[in-house]
């Protein structure tokens, strides 16, 4: 149960996947409760040409300041329109999202390597995460949680009565605009480690899971990050034991995510239940 994780790079792994944990966990809540999903996913998507940018001028190494133009640029476009008005959110977010997603595409497939870099931008690479990574991610977590404390009273405002945030003074456009920095961050944070198509799973099925168990936000923040934390773990050492004890090679990312899907199936029964019992019975 430890062994696996004496050796570096298995130890490094989990290390990256607690630090995201950490940051996943709560801002998970927020794209929860304001039912972003479909946002979270094309930051996800759009972030890719910039992670293939990235690459291209600096190597991996590169990835990080490529990543993180694209995420922030993403986050200002995407509030713009939908702020706006000229388009709805889902068509705004579509718009930006296939845009985005096919320059990434075609950059990538000019290169003759042009399979196995798709599959590591798309994909990750969680066991090949280096000491600086590690260092990158960990200052990208104090930002994003630092930013999350600054505006979670208003950030929560206007989730749940945005006139009466408008009303007390609140620009929401700009509250908008902070939430979607965060999700940004957030990409830019995993990118390198489960890729651009993993990584939403990171931040919708923590609060979804957890949501079958309390309606309390801080709670929902807790327990999203400990499944994070657990399905961390077993995936990493699930991915180990399949392709050292019996030569099946399973990939860490991908089981990783399984788990937490697999956590969210399991508590699905309860939150059905939970909600059968608080249903009102009619005499």
């Amino acid at each position: 149960m430890i062994a696996p994780f004496t050796t570096p790079f298995m130890g490094r792994a989990l290390a990256e996947l607690a630090l995201l944990a950490i940051v996943c966990g709560p801002v998970s809540v927020f794209v929860f409760a304001r039912r972003l999903s479909f946002v979270s996913d094309a930051l996800t998507h759009t972030v890719f040409p910039g992670v293939v940018i990235g690459f291209l001028a600096g190597g991996v190494e590169g990835i990080f300041a490529g990543a993180l133009i694209a995420a922030v640029l993403t986050a200002v476009v995407l509030t713009l329109l939908t702020r706006g008005g000229a388009l709805s959110d889902d068509a705004s977010t579509a718009v930006v999202l296939t845009a985005m997603f096919s320059i990434g595409v075609a950059l990538v497939s000019r290169r003759s390597s042009y399979t196995n870099d798709l599959t590591t931008f798309l994909f990750g690479r969680i066991l090949t995460v280096t000491p600086r990574q590690i260092a990158e991610t960990a200052v990208l977590a104090v930002v994003i949680l630092a930013l999350l404390a600054l505006g979670a009273r208003a950030l929560l405002f206007r989730t749940f009565d945005p006139a009466g945030a408008a009303a007390a003074g609140y620009r929401i456009g700009w509250l908008d605009l902070w939430l979607n920095v965060l999700v940004a961050l957030v990409v830019v944070a995993a990118v390198r480690a489960v890729g651009t198509i993993l990584v939403v799973a990171l931040l919708i099925v923590p609060a979804a899971a957890a949501r079958m168990l309390t309606h309390r936000l801080a709670a929902m923040a807790l327990l999203g990050t400990v499944l994070i934390l657990a399905a961390g773990y077993g995936g990493l050492l699930l991915s180990w034991t399949a392709s050292v004890d019996h030569g099946i090679n399973l990939t860490s990312a991908s089981t990783v995510v399984l788990l937490l899907v697999a956590a969210y199936l399991i508590l699905l029964p309860v939150g059905l239940l939970r909600a059968r019992l608080r249903r009102p019975v009619l005499s």
